[in-house]
Formats: structure tokens, sequence, C-alpha cells
């Protein structure tokens, strides 16, 4: 099933700044096939919602390795069976 899935990703127990942890998530994002774009809160991803949850499992074993003790994530999920729709579509339809 397609889906669109907006994910915030938010390591716990390493300070006030965790860009260091967000680049590596985007470093993460970017090793898959996944549409994805990065927004001042989270991440939109489009795919699959078997690759895009392989995708957020690989982004939270990397922090893991890298020491994170904790994770937060919330992810939400829209999908639709009548036509098919992509972030781009939906982005230009307020246009």
């Amino acid at each position: 099933m397609k889906v669109i899935a907006d994910l915030c990703i938010v390591p716990m127990g390493v300070g006030p700044s965790v860009s260091a942890y967000i680049r590596e998530v985007r470093e993460v994002l970017a090793t898959t096939a996944l549409t994805h774009e990065m927004h001042a809160n989270g991440t939109n991803i489009e795919g699959e919602m078997s690759a895009v949850s392989a995708a957020v499992e690989a982004c939270c074993q990397r922090l893991h390795e890298l020491g994170v003790e904790r994770i937060f994530c919330t992810m939400h999920f829209s999908t639709r069976i009548d036509k098919p729709q992509a972030m781009a579509d939906k982005l230009a339809r307020l246009a």
C-alpha cells in the first residue's frame, strides 16, 4: 500500500541540539529509493508502507549505533485508493 508519511524523530538525552543526529537520518533516507523531503519539524516520505517502515527502522538503528539510548518518533500516514497521489500533487492543489 502506498503512503505519504510525516515522520518526526527526536533523539532524547543528547542535549538541546539534535542537528547532527538529524543529518544522520537524512543520510539514511538518502540511501533509499523513497521520495522524501525534510521540513522544519520532520520529514515527509512517500512510498510503499513496508519500505517507509523499513526506512524508519534503519534511521532509528543508526541513531542507536551512534549512542542515542532513547528515541521518540511520531508518524502520520495518508493513504488513498481512488487515485494515485504524490506529495507534489497535494502541494500543487494549493496553488
